[in-house]
């Protein structure tokens, strides 16, 4: 039985390092990009209500995108992440509305129509 225990760990080891694992699910090639408008659209909620506009308007964008996509849960956390990250970082910066979080503004309006037009475009149906 001795001489068997080190064939049967040689044979254990192989065996281990010839089996194949499962692949880990590969990021499909638009994630980046929403993950970046869920991140915009924070950013929007924070900055557009700073500086006059009233509501939730960019909450439900971020709501309807979450319908949209019908992610598992850990890719849904990575979305609700990704729009407070947006939120926080201008919340930090801004207590008051600028020309500064004005042209923010628009330039994060720009940036998520540019985002919306080329991920429906390249991967819509």
């Amino acid at each position: 039985m001795t001489r068997a225990s080190p064939f049967l760990a040689a044979c254990l080891a192989i065996s281990m390092a010839v089996t194949p694992r499962p692949a880990l699910s590969a990021e499909a090639p638009f994630e980046h990009g929403l993950m970046r408008l869920a991140e915009v659209l924070g950013s929007l909620h924070f900055l557009r209500n700073l500086c006059g506009e009233k509501g939730d308007r960019w909450r439900v964008e971020m709501e309807k995108l979450l319908e949209s996509e019908n992610p598992d849960p850990d890719r849904r956390a990575r979305f609700i992440a990704s729009f407070n990250r947006g939120y926080r970082s201008f919340r930090s910066t801004y207590t008051q509305c600028t020309p500064s979080a004005t042209e923010a503004i628009a330039r994060y309006m720009k940036e998520g129509e540019t985002l919306s037009r080329d991920i429906a475009s390249r991967y819509g149906n």
